[in-house]
């Protein structure tokens, strides 16, 4: 591919990077001066008299333990089946694959509800149990426990193991591992000695990644975990939202961007080592049939499956209709219906069409401002402009959502106040959908032939005649891939939108929280109704991604004598 002159990229970079500065970097600044600065909009004297307070302390080894817990976790579970689907071939494999990975985009308040619905206590298991038993009170009590945190914590990132790990171990060439069992070492050596030890640099850059998860979250804590626990996350919205202290926000705020920051550069790092190819590597990407012992372990790897993402999801589907009525649709029907006469009610409909608004413009936003930056990482190697973009990406993806929301909260409250402005919540759902973006258009960009570029120019196309001519037909489905991950990740995004959506303009994640947290049959009946239908929007999107993503765009032949890709 032609290299760009680094003035020609700053050109094209101009506008993206003026949006990062704006509603990344200003914000940030903005949280790390209050921190700074006794007394101003605050009760505090600063950052380090904030952190030395017992519960500040505590909130943080807290943080630190259930990441640590939550991690191990994936990874006793994310392993095997990371290796189950990048070494065996079996039948629905691809389809299975597609299940585990599903909740790595399924919003917050839908797992939320989905779990309380399989396991709480008015939940189906419970239910049935109940019955069964003759029961009074429900044998499972998991809900507002660390360890239904744990469970939620494993659902949403085992998907990541399976995606970074059992990549890289589809690459890894058989071969290797016939030899070293041709010189005397045993199956279990072999997995631990050999795959392994060539793993172990995407097993690192997935273990930072799913820690930097479990120690960011919030909806999952504040939805499931019930106001006795608290970390990071939970309490920058407690100290903002209830408490009006914004030195001890901004303070811990601080805190988990030095911590995240770190550990996703770290794991950026060792996801590069990982994705550098293996020598004489001839990929199995069609798996081997499974031994007798592997169909244990492959049966073993589907249960988990079934009871961890397929059994939730399903029992919120079947939950949301009202058996035993009259109306199997009646939580559907009543979704524009205000029974108590509330004067603060906005009823889902309306939400729904809030979020589908707010996630369009994020969709649109996100692909203006991705597909320059993609054609520059696709462009730059190497040099003082790749390490900056490098940096430029990662750190929206390593700052939590409400961290960026408080930041918002600081930053646009003066000289004039934007913090009611309806274009705020997609700009910064646009920062979070941003880095996915570009990650889906940088790949596709680097597999178009530099000769058709070249070709165009020696005839007289100018640059944006080969943009529109060349690669835009070429990046259909990336583009359209790209477009469909973004519009998803805004419709279900919860952690920003908790502190800068306007009360009168609510999205369905805050309003299906609001239900959720309400007494009532019919309000508990109207939050699963919109948690299914967010659930089949978020499947839809997932499922439209992968078959863009998927299908046959052929590329032309590389020069450097590659076969013919695609994304």
């Amino acid at each position: 591919m032609s290299r760009f002159r680094p003035s020609l990229h700053l050109v094209i970079l101009a506008l993206p990077l003026a949006f990062l500065a704006l509603f990344y970097v200003y914000p940030l600044i903005s949280v790390v001066r209050i921190s700074f600065v006794p007394g101003l909009l605050s009760q505090g004297a600063g950052i380090f008299a904030s952190l030395t307070e017992a519960r500040a302390l505590n909130i943080i080894l807290f943080s630190v333990g259930q990441a640590t817990l939550s991690t191990a976790l994936t990874l006793l579970l994310g392993l095997p089946m990371a290796h189950v689907f990048a070494r065996y071939t079996f039948w629905g494999r691809c389809v299975w694959r597609a299940i585990a990975t599903l909740p790595f985009v399924m919003p917050t308040v839908v797992v939320a509800a989905a779990f309380e619905a399989y396991i709480g206590s008015r939940g189906l298991l419970n239910t049935a149990l109940q019955a069964l038993l003759g029961l009074s009170e429900p044998p499972i009590r998991l809900m507002n426990s660390l360890s239904m945190i744990l469970i939620a914590h494993v659902f949403y990132n085992v998907s990541v193991v399976i995606r970074i790990v059992g990549s890289f171990w589809s690459l890894i060439n058989p071969q290797i591992e016939e030899v070293a069992a041709s010189l005397g070492a045993n199956r279990m050596q072999v997995f631990w000695r050999v795959t392994l030890g060539m793993a172990r640099p995407a097993i690192g850059a997935a273990t930072l990644l799913v820690f930097v998860f479990s120690f960011t979250s919030f909806g999952v804590i504040l939805l499931l975990g019930g106001p006795q626990f608290a970390t990071i996350e939970v309490e920058i919205y407690n100290q903002t939202a209830q408490l009006l202290r914004l030195d001890i926000a901004t303070s811990l705020a601080i805190v988990q961007l030095v911590i995240t920051l770190l550990l996703s550069l770290i794991s950026a790092r060792l996801q590069a080592r990982a994705n550098v190819p293996l020598e004489a590597t001839r990929p199995n990407l069609g798996g081997n049939r499974p031994s007798r012992s592997a169909h244990w372990l492959i049966v073993g790897v589907l249960i988990i499956i079934i009871g961890l993402v397929v059994a939730p999801l399903l029992t919120l589907l079947a939950r949301s209709l009202a058996w035993g009525s009259d109306d199997l649709l009646r939580f559907y029907r009543t979704l524009d219906q205000n029974p108590r006469g509330s004067f603060f009610f906005v009823p889902p409909l309306i939400a729904m069409r809030n979020s589908v608004t707010v996630a369009g413009l994020t969709a649109l936003l996100a692909l203006g401002f991705g597909l320059p930056l993609a054609y520059s990482v696709a462009n730059v190697r190497r040099g003082w402009l790749a390490r900056v973009l490098d940096v430029a990406l990662l750190l929206p993806l390593g700052t939590s959502a409400l961290t960026l929301g408080l930041g918002y909260l600081v930053a646009f409250a003066a000289p004039i106040d934007l913090r009611t402005s309806p274009l705020l919540l997609p700009c910064a759902h646009t920062l979070i959908a941003l880095p996915f973006v570009v990650r889906t258009l940088a790949p596709a960009l680097r597999a178009i032939s530099p000769v058709l570029r070249e070709s165009a120019a020696n005839l007289g196309a100018s640059p944006l005649q080969v943009l529109r001519q060349i690669d835009l037909p070429l990046l259909r489905g990336p583009l359209l891939a790209a477009l469909i991950f973004a519009f998803a990740i805004s419709l279900g995004e919860f952690g920003a939108s908790v502190l800068i959506a306007r009360p009168d303009y609510p999205t369905l994640p805050l309003v299906i929280a609001r239900f959720l947290g309400q007494p009532g049959a019919l309000n508990y009946g109207q939050a699963l109704a919109m948690s299914a239908i967010l659930m089949g929007v978020t499947v839809a999107a997932t499922v439209g991604m992968e078959r863009v993503g998927a299908q046959n765009i052929h590329y032309p032949h590389r020069v450097s004598g590659g076969s013919n890709t695609k994304p």
